[in-house]
């Protein structure tokens, strides 16, 4: 398949599996709070023996908050980004700008979604939960590296939640219906994304030198640990949110402990499981058989214990 049969054919496929927002919210369903959300291989809440069940439980769910949080505030980079990139008249690429245009509406629908979710969480869970920002600083950190960098990281997260969802959500038969039914959506939407995101790294590569190309590279390892530092911040503000919810204050032992799983924790989720993923090393293998060698030893670092 050509580069521009695949625009086309993306573009086709996205808008026959097009969902609105009305198929998933306003029907009565709701989040069951008696399950967890998020799948024991990114909450880790069972490396704490300090917690009770229920405890774990509570902490399953403020992760699974900010699991779809942090999605929102990657969607706030992801859209102008990918604007900017269909507005590129560096090529002539016919059904291209179509096609990303298509891709921007769907991640801003992608971002109502998650708002409206997370309203309704809260208003469940009944304990205010922190989240790392504001948005608006994060994404004008993340858009200050090159399009090539910015490219590569977006592709690696894209390819990560299709990994999470078919990997570790679909068949679990333990996770609320209705939180596995929205990363379902997300997930058949984001299959085209991914793809397309591939075409535009493709395209890019075309236009850079294999320095260039190494340069972003280095680029994409500073997002990275820009990121981590993020997911730091985020940890402890989990932490004030489950003593919150659970009414206690954990030791100063169980508090470092807390800390040292559930960063790591993050940073697997987000960074590590998207590093080994293997189809963004294909699609990064393509451009550069280096990158994708420096990013697939890079991984390792982020290893759950």
């Amino acid at each position: 398949m050509t580069t521009m049969q695949s625009y086309q054919h993306l573009l086709e496929t996205s808008r026959r599996v097009n969902w609105r927002l009305e198929d998933l919210i306003g029907d009565g369903s709701r989040l069951d709070f008696t399950r967890p959300f998020l799948p024991e291989t990114f909450a880790q809440t069972e490396p704490l023996g300090f917690l009770s069940p229920p405890e774990k439980l509570k902490l399953n769910q403020i992760r699974a908050r900010g699991y779809l949080a942090l999605f929102e505030l990657v969607e706030s980079f992801v859209v102008p980004f990918i604007c900017d990139q269909a507005d590129d008249g560096a090529t002539a690429e016919p059904f291209r700008a179509q096609a990303l245009r298509h891709f921007a509406d769907e991640e801003e629908k992608h971002r109502k979604l998650f708002s409206t979710v997370l309203r309704e969480f809260d208003a469940g869970f009944g304990t205010e939960c922190g989240l790392i920002g504001p948005a608006e600083d994060i994404r004008r950190a993340i858009l200050g590296h090159g399009p090539l960098a910015v490219t590569i990281a977006i592709l690696g997260l894209e390819w990560m939640s299709q990994g999470h969802y078919l990997g570790s959500v679909k068949d679990n038969q333990d996770l609320d219906p209705q939180f596995k039914s929205l990363l379902k959506h997300h997930w058949i939407e984001e299959a085209q994304h991914a793809r397309l995101d591939a075409l535009v790294l493709q395209s890019l590569a075309q236009r850079n030198s294999a320095q260039d190309i190494a340069e972003a590279i280095q680029e994409y390892f500073e997002i990275g640990a820009f990121l981590d530092g993020g997911f730091k911040q985020q940890t402890e503000l989990d932490l004030q949110s489950l003593e919150r919810a659970i009414d206690r204050t954990l030791s100063e032992y169980e508090r470092r402990q807390f800390l040292d799983v559930q960063h790591r924790a993050l940073c697997w989720t987000f960074l590590g499981s998207a590093m080994q993923n293997r189809n963004f090393l294909a699609v990064l293998g393509s451009v550069s058989d280096e990158a994708a060698t420096r990013v697939e030893q890079a991984a390792k670092s982020f290893l759950p214990h």
